[in-house]
């Protein structure tokens, strides 16, 4: 197997797969049947990020079609494939981001191929829960919302989720009930999913970073203050 590179969709770190991180399987359908030959492709991956190691398990279903010389099977254009572990494409996020928000988000990426009008709709939600979350900020409508964080956050982040708005139907949309169900194409999902997840690096896991970063530092301090304090002496 040639090494390739994948990100961790548990721990969101870039990495390098090799041999030694993955292993895999084939089970071939060649019994006469209506759709013809399939051959099913299982991966199993397993990150080598020693503070993670989670595994990861995908399945191909491809096409599997017998060559004209009657009796070499060649592998087809795939057919689906399917996320078991975890169960979608979408990263698996902290626990401190609220667990609705990480909830809307999974599940709006689960569905996103099935009915991507339904994980838009979900995306909006969650964009909306953020900005309540993170910002304080409540108002009737998401579009007012997004205007009232305007000067809370950098301008090239405003203008992307702006920008998302107004991507069509989804743009039309979303100064409306954020529940309602509307028509979005597959890449309308995709690019609002793509946002939230942006968001929610630049919100809440560098705000915990640095507060991460920070608590070391003024430990640091405690102690070299700690060590440095004088032991008065007492009387024999």
């Amino acid at each position: 197997m040639e090494p390739f590179s994948w990100d961790c969709p548990f721990c969101n770190q870039p990495t390098t797969i090799t041999e030694k991180d993955a292993t895999w399987g084939a089970s071939e359908l060649k019994i006469v049947n209506k759709q013809g030959g399939k051959y099913l492709h299982v991966r199993w991956i397993v990150c080598p990020n020693r503070k993670c190691k989670e595994y990861s398990l995908l399945i191909s279903l491809f096409d599997y079609n017998l060559e004209p010389n009657g009796w070499e099977w060649k592998i087809g254009k795939v057919i689906k494939n399917w996320n078991l572990v975890p169960p979608s494409d979408g990263k698996v996020f902290p626990n401190y981001i609220p667990e609705v928000i990480r909830n809307d988000y999974l599940e709006a990426c689960l569905i996103k191929r099935l009915s991507p009008k339904a994980s838009a709709t979900l995306a909006r939600r969650c964009l909306q829960g953020m900005i309540r979350d993170f910002w304080k900020v409540s108002k009737k409508r998401l579009v007012d919302e997004i205007e009232a964080i305007k000067n809370k956050v950098d301008p090239h982040t405003w203008k992307a989720i702006d920008a998302v708005r107004k991507v069509g139907n989804i743009g039309a949309h979303m100064e409306k009930d954020i529940n309602l169900i509307v028509d979005v194409e597959p890449e309308e999902a995709s690019l609002l999913l793509n946002l939230i997840e942006t968001l929610i690096k630049e919100w809440y896991i560098h705000r915990n970073e640095r507060e991460v970063m920070l608590t070391e530092v003024i430990n640091i301090s405690k102690e070299k203050d700690s060590k440095n304090k004088i032991i008065p002496a007492t009387d024999a």
